[in-house]
């Protein structure tokens, strides 16, 4: 009867971790649902406004207004960079030259 009962107890065990393990589940389900929902809200109320979400669109606007000021930066930095690359291949080049003469 020994034997007998310890299969039962062990299937009982897990059972019992099976039941915690669903619950937990079903709690994470129920998180990620309402957030679902809520980020579908969200989605329906910018569209449903004519101009959809005005304040996303200044930021897109503001940032890509940025994003031209910070390239045309770049573009001058590496310029001055080129410019000042060739300006050291010359003065190494005079250099290399006024050391032979």
């Amino acid at each position: 009867m020994s034997d007998r009962e310890r299969p039962d107890q062990s299937a009982a065990l897990a059972f019992g971790e099976l039941e915690i393990l669903v619950r937990n589940l079903g709690e994470e389900l129920s998180t990620f649902r309402k957030r679902a929902h809520a980020a579908e809200a969200r989605l329906k109320a910018l569209g449903a406004t004519p101009q959809g979400d005005a304040t996303a669109e200044e930021r897109v606007q503001a940032l890509e207004a940025e994003n031209a000021r910070l390239r045309a930066r770049l573009e001058e930095a590496a310029e001055k960079t080129r410019a000042m690359l060739d300006r050291a291949r010359f003065l190494r080049q005079q250099h290399v030259l006024g050391g032979e003469l």
